[in-house]
């Protein structure tokens, strides 16, 4: 009897690992850290033996640079992502991908990206804190590097979104609405989503610090912007319209009116520009991210997404799970 006492019994075992929903949050999370830590790992250490000489601070993102990265981070996130699917016997719809009514979603999101960013920059610019020097492009390139650089921003939004909303937002929300149904039944589901979404907003927006040129500020509306994003995700359970939102967001700045990205400027942009006076208020190098304006914009994003996004739930989203 002693033995029996002192040796867990296979239920007691599986009780460890697996709740009434599969495999337990925390164990799947960890996991998935592993498989998404274990490449970044292997490429520091082949870093470390033949260290890439630094780019100068004048450097430019080309859009080569762009896709190559952009597209092996969203392959090698989908690909974990299948793996814990599999694991834990769920489909991928489950993840903010596979909703109906993407394509709409994410169109309204393409149209409202590159609109917000454009009451941000003519803001700045009617109050003479952001002046355009020179157009850098002739007629004949501008529509080939748009299209170049809307590609290229897809592929952001799409590793982006994925990463931070997608599996982690997916999963982090399933263990703490277990937490919560201890404590507040009724609003579990809720409390688990937005705290989940807190923490890994904050993780977004700590995640821009490594990017050259980032500022507070910077770091503040990245954050705020996870928060806006999650909102839709939220009202519809789907990541369409974030992805959208993001890609033209990105586009319209980087691109279209050639301003800094968190310090960084591309290859092929239409406009040269350049800040003026105090950065807190033009965003200084940084770019449009960094002034304070962003913040009331992101105010107005939100309010966008409750006046024209439908009430669907992200928990709501195991309805779709038949979608591949």
């Amino acid at each position: 009897m002693h033995e029996d006492i002192l040796d867990p019994s296979p239920s007691t075992a599986r009780h460890i690992f697996f709740g009434a929903d599969g495999l337990r949050a925390g164990w799947s999370l960890f996991l998935y850290a592993i498989l998404l830590a274990a490449p970044l790992f292997v490429l520091k250490e082949i870093h470390r033996a033949h260290p890439a000489p630094k780019p100068p601070a004048s450097h430019r993102i080309s859009p080569s640079e762009a896709y190559f990265s952009e597209t092996i981070e969203f392959t090698y996130i989908v690909f974990v992502t299948w793996i814990m699917s599999r694991i834990e016997r769920r489909p991928n719809s489950v993840y903010g991908l596979g909703v109906r009514g993407r394509l709409p979603q994410f169109l309204a999101g393409l149209f409202w990206g590159v609109l917000s960013l454009s009451l941000l920059v003519a803001t700045l610019w009617k109050l003479h804190l952001l002046i355009f020097d020179a157009r850098l492009l002739s007629s004949t390139m501008i529509f080939s590097n748009a299209l170049i650089w809307l590609v290229g921003f897809l592929l952001v939004g799409l590793s982006e979104e994925y990463l931070m909303r997608g599996y982690l937002q997916f999963t982090l929300a399933r263990g703490l609405t277990g937490i919560a149904a201890i404590f507040a039944p009724a609003r579990s589901k809720a409390l688990g989503f937005w705290t989940s979404t807190l923490i890994l907003s904050f993780l977004f927006g700590f995640g821009h610090g490594s990017n050259q040129g980032e500022s507070p500020i910077g770091l503040l509306s990245a954050g705020l912007a996870g928060l806006v994003f999650c909102l839709s995700l939220w009202r519809t359970g789907s990541l369409w319209w974030a992805i959208g939102f993001h890609c033209t967001w990105d586009w319209a700045q980087s691109f279209l009116y050639g301003v800094p990205d968190s310090g960084t400027l591309i290859e092929g942009r239409l406009f040269a520009t350049h800040p003026v006076g105090e950065p807190l208020m033009s965003g200084g190098a940084t770019g449009p991210e960094g002034s304070l304006f962003v913040l009331p914009i992101l105010a107005i994003v939100a309010i966008i997404i409750i006046a024209t996004l439908p009430t669907r739930r992200h928990n709501d989203a195991a309805s779709d799970q038949a979608l591949p």
